[in-house]
């Protein structure tokens, strides 16, 4: 998949992750939110491939590329080349530190979870949507 592939998909699954709450489907939510996350951080690590020198300026870069099939949303900040950038961005916003400490534990696995709470649900889906300052409107500031 390509940087606006990935863009589409996390578009699509924020919209999912809505309907999902209005019809109370809390797990379903739960797991669509973080997933919007994760395709959004995938579209930033393409970028950050295209328009970096991180393949050829960091040998440990490359090995570590096998990681990019990974679901883990701490992980896919790094790939990407935001660690910095976002340290920086949450230390000026109070707000959007608190989302990430919520988004940040998303587990693809969490698919498999029968049951969530509502309120996790509902936590998990403003902390990704929340304008101006959810983890996803800082994402496709750099996507």
């Amino acid at each position: 998949m390509n940087r606006k592939q990935w863009q589409k998909v996390a578009l699509e699954r924020l919209k999912d992750a809505k309907a999902l709450l209005g019809r109370k489907r809390w797990a379903g939510a739960y797991y669509m939110s973080g997933y919007v996350i994760e395709c959004g951080l995938k579209s930033c690590l393409l970028r950050h491939l295209g328009e970096s020198d991180a393949i050829f300026g960091d040998e440990k870069y490359l090995k570590r590329l096998a990681d990019c099939w990974t679901h883990d949303l701490v992980k896919l900040v790094s790939l990407a080349g935001l660690e910095a950038d976002f340290g920086v961005a949450r230390g000026a916003n109070t707000t959007l530190d608190a989302y990430w400490g919520v988004v940040k534990d998303w587990k693809e696995t969490s698919r498999y979870v029968e049951t969530r709470p509502e309120a996790e649900a509902r936590a998990m889906f403003e902390a990704v949507s929340q304008k101006p300052d959810g983890v996803f409107q800082w994402i496709q500031s750099r996507w």
